[in-house]
């Protein structure tokens, strides 16, 4: 390889790799980190979950309203107005009898003997007392961390196109990161050689 096709080659790869490298630094950061929390997820959600709601306060409740399917269903349509629940079964969640409906946006989950429910959406779950006051929030981390890794966004919208670009982004640095080091190196051997 003559001087200027070499000095050419090795522009490009510098180029294209500091390019490609801003181009997809977010993600790699993304799946780096949450590479992390998949080897180590205890630790991981241990520094950043909070305390877990005693639900069996729920027995204690002062003003206790036993749920019937009627009020399970009103008040999941009251949650997201508008929407039908697609889904109803009656069965057990967190070891208490429930009603638990699926709607379009979410899930609502109600503990049928103490009218305690749930709203699941998205990542979250909030808990709340029979008169609407919100008791507990929790952020499903695990789920949240599985998805960035696999999909490199949250939702579905761009299938797993986003993690596949940023594996071959990782192939083609690793394959352009070789070429950048070896070759000034095989120039400096070539040299050698011909003065040997």
């Amino acid at each position: 390889m003559n001087q200027a096709v070499r000095a050419k080659t090795l522009k490009l790869l510098r180029t294209s790799h500091a390019w490609l490298a801003i181009f997809v630094f977010p993600w790699i950061l993304m799946i780096g980190l949450t590479g992390f929390y998949l080897n180590h997820s205890k630790a991981v959600l241990g520094l950043i979950e909070p305390a877990a709601y005693d639900e069996s306060l729920f027995n204690e409740w002062p003003n206790r309203i036993e749920a019937t399917r009627e009020s399970a269903l009103a008040l999941a349509e009251s949650i997201w107005p508008g929407e039908e629940v697609t889904k109803f079964a009656s069965k057990a969640y967190h070891k208490r009898p429930s009603y638990i409906m699926d709607l379009p946006s979410g899930q609502v989950i109600v503990s049928r003997p103490t009218g305690h429910y749930f709203v699941k959406h998205g990542f979250m779950r909030e808990t709340y007392a029979p008169d609407g006051t919100m008791l507990h929030s929790k952020r499903y981390w695990g789920s949240m961390f599985k998805r960035l890794h696999t999909r490199g966004w949250l939702s579905s919208r761009f299938g797993t196109w986003l993690a596949d670009i940023t594996s071959l982004s990782l192939v083609v640095f690793a394959i352009s990161g070789m070429f950048l080091w070896w070759m000034p190196r095989a120039k400096k051997i070539g040299r050698a050689l011909r003065r040997g």
